[in-house]
């Protein structure tokens, strides 16, 4: 919010035909605000990936205690919500994936579901024309705040009894992320299908979501 305010105060003194609704409003390379929102960018990255590695491993020793020795797989790990600069079409350019995440040939990523929803493992088919790029999930059809206004919280806690699933679903505010605020999964997997090979199909058996 503090960048993207910044761009839109910068934007707005250069005259910048980019219309402050969109919120594409953007900061000059080279600049100190530019220089600031890249640098806490990637220290924020950094922090994330540092909270998913510690989760990882209090996940890893919980299933060897229970089970005892296990082979794991290399860990799948990737970006979503940043900006990185990479080359394409013979330039050198910033992309910001926002909802999406990067799908080089060959790079394993992971495609998750909503509460009660498919996963995925899929690996990157290296697309030109997405810039490389696949979806991070199925995408919203409502905000989380209408989810919780406008979602039917029986229904939602029964399709999710109806498949089987543990759940932590005890009042509407828990709705943020219900399957019903987002679109078909499968309908999108099919749709971005020349950017991203299947790999593993992950159906959900718990939905855990804290406060």
């Amino acid at each position: 919010d503090h960048y993207n305010r910044l761009a839109k105060e910068l934007n707005s003194k250069a005259r910048s035909s980019v219309p402050p609704e969109w919120d594409l409003a953007f900061l000059n390379e080279g600049t100190d605000g530019f220089d600031r929102y890249i640098t806490e960018m990637t220290f924020c990255l950094g922090f994330a990936q540092a909270n998913r590695d510690r989760m990882s491993e209090e996940v890893r020793a919980g299933i060897v205690a229970a089970a005892g020795e296990v082979i794991f797989a290399p860990a799948i790990n990737i970006h979503h919500n940043y900006a990185a600069k990479e080359t394409h079409f013979g330039r050198e350019l910033w992309v910001h994936r926002k909802g999406a995440t990067s799908a080089r040939k060959g790079q394993m990523g992971i495609i998750p579901g909503s509460q009660g929803t498919k996963s995925y493992i899929v690996k990157g088919k290296g697309n030109t024309d997405s810039f490389m790029s696949c979806s991070h999930g199925a995408g919203r059809v409502m905000g989380r705040n209408e989810a919780v206004r406008s979602l039917d919280f029986t229904d939602e806690k029964k399709r999710l009894d109806d498949q089987g699933i543990l759940h932590s679903l005890r009042e509407k505010r828990d709705l943020e992320e219900a399957a019903g605020a987002y679109k078909n999964i499968d309908t999108v997997m099919l749709e971005q299908a020349g950017l991203v090979s299947i790999l593993t199909e992950l159906q959900p058996l718990a939905v855990i979501k804290g406060s």
